[in-house]
């Protein structure tokens, strides 16, 4: 989930900036040094929206850098428990097809697809059910819900998002399509028939 939060740090500015408007440089170190970082707590930071506000700078000794305490805005990456997403198959492999959420990817396992026996195919980089009438493969589209979140701060692409599509309304957005034409009733039916 994405979120709107207000947040605080202190930025460092270079002496070789320090001739420059104060905003833009501030927002720009604040790009640098945040963006694309993780946190347990308060997910991934995706971008610096707005500056709320610039505190008074200070020079640290032995330093001819300006410090700036900074209260901005920014978007977060909160994956939450239970919560149902729709990504891109970016990646599929023996063991299940990794998902594109946003800023990170979470890990189908194959038993978490469907209740039917699921095999690699190898030879298209693909996961196919046993009667071969529904595939799985990089670039697909799907419905899935969180299960499970573990991340890691200090290794963000060692993070573990856990998702299943083994419950109602979730699966492949094509699969979901393809049941819902079949139990939309015939539109040549005559009125008072059903």
């Amino acid at each position: 989930m994405y979120k709107m939060m207000k947040l605080v740090d202190t930025v460092r500015i270079p002496p070789t900036l320090l001739g420059e408007e104060v905003e833009p440089t501030v927002k720009n170190a604040l790009r640098e040094k945040l963006e694309g970082q993780v946190d347990k707590k308060l997910g991934c930071l995706v971008a610096i929206h707005k500056i709320v506000e610039i505190g008074e700078g200070h020079i640290l000794v032995g330093d001819g850098a300006v410090y700036y305490d900074v209260t901005f805005e920014a978007i977060m990456f909160v994956p939450e428990l239970q919560e149902i997403i729709e990504g891109e198959v970016v990646e599929a492999v023996s063991f299940g097809v990794f998902v594109g959420i946003g800023p990170m990817d979470g890990l189908l396992h194959v038993s978490q697809i469907t209740d039917d026996f699921i095999s690699y195919d190898a030879k298209n980089a693909r996961l196919v059910t046993r009667n071969g009438n529904k595939s799985i493969a990089e670039g697909d589209h799907v419905r899935a819900r969180i299960v499970a979140v573990s991340i890691n701060e200090r290794e963000p692409k060692e993070s573990k998002i856990g998702l299943t599509m083994r419950q109602t309304a979730l699966g492949k957005l094509q699969w979901l399509e393809e049941a819902r034409k079949r139990k939309q009733p015939s539109e040549a039916a005559p009125e008072g028939t059903a």
